[in-house]
């Protein structure tokens, strides 16, 4: 019996002449917390929608739990809980009654349904609310019902979209400290897509995309570590002109994003002096930062993780 609830290898996809899938491979071992990150268009939520079968992928091999999603469709879905990104809840429905019909699509029924309805309801902190319309509940509060719908036919995955999604701060604290007692105490895979860098920071590992391509594959520790040293970042008045003059000065290791010069220096409060002196008048502002994984996904990109929000592309 293999070690990894899934195994993904040479994956590829396409929509029509766009590839949304090129060639991706990384494992999932068993009680992992894994985190798809990317932006919007990165090909995240295509992963998501292979491996919780709701589209046959177009090259490559993908199993959850042993099973192939393009040959065994039905015997992945006994495995896999799911939580999608848009909301699947009857407003007008009470907590207890949009489980109960959930349940009934697994097959649930009699005294066993409402033993897992009850434990679920425990698990979320939900049981004072369990006969409370769902329109009535918080954003936080009805997205652990989405995931309680996952939960209830006991699944070795729980696959996520977008969890966040509509959450506010505190809102999105509370489910992620609930999935990370949900796979200490049950031992449960869970795999989660998203945008979101301190979400991402929860996960045991990650794999980053972007334009569907596996840019970098690790733990967020591992990741930050490859960035040599501290982020400086400098705004002059000259952007373009600046970064010449730095990369003739100071080496090729430099770049200019959304008109921030940056740069990746070790023992950056030493340097920065040199820097303001060898510019004097043309620099505006300078800062120092901790390597972030947004830093590990412009170095390995050439641009943001945000570049592609603002064109609304969710594949």
């Amino acid at each position: 019996m293999t070690n990894y609830d899934i195994s993904v290898s040479h994956l590829t996809h396409r929509y029509g002449d766009r590839t949304a899938l090129n060639d991706v491979s990384f494992t999932i071992p068993r009680g992992e917390i894994f985190g798809l990150l990317g932006p919007n268009g990165g090909g995240k939520t295509t992963m998501f929608k292979i491996l919780s079968t709701l589209i046959r992928h177009s090259e490559g091999t993908a199993e959850v739990c042993g099973f192939n999603v393009r040959t065994s469709p039905s015997e992945v879905r006994k495995h896999i809980g799911v939580v999608f990104q848009s909301p699947s809840l009857d407003q007008k429905l009470t907590v207890k009654e949009n489980l109960h019909f959930q349940g009934i699509l697994y097959g649930l029924h009699g005294q066993e349904l409402m033993r897992r309805i009850d434990d679920v309801l425990l698990h979320l902190n939900l049981s004072e609310r369990a006969h409370d319309e769902v329109e009535k509940l918080s954003g936080g509060q009805q997205r652990r019902v989405e995931v309680g719908k996952g939960l209830l036919h006991y699944p070795d995955v729980l696959i996520l979209d977008e969890p966040s999604t509509g959450l506010d701060p505190g809102a999105r604290i509370d489910l992620w400290q609930y999935l990370l007692e949900l796979n200490r105490s049950r031992g449960i895979t869970i795999v989660v897509t998203t945008h979101i860098l301190d979400e991402a920071e929860h996960c045991n590992r990650l794999a980053i995309l972007d334009q569907g391509n596996l840019v970098a594959l690790g733990t967020p520790a591992e990741l930050k570590r490859e960035i040599g040293g501290d982020i400086v970042s400098v705004i002059a008045n000259d952007p373009e002109n600046v970064h010449r003059l730095m990369k003739e000065k100071f080496g090729n290791n430099i770049s200019v994003v959304e008109k921030t010069i940056r740069m990746e220096r070790e023992n950056a409060h030493r340097f920065v002096p040199q820097l303001i002196e060898a510019f004097p008048g043309q620099i505006e502002s300078v800062s120092i930062s901790k390597p972030t994984l947004e830093d590990v996904f412009i170095h390995r990109t050439g641009h943001r993780l945000w570049n592609e929000e603002a064109n609304g592309e969710s594949k």
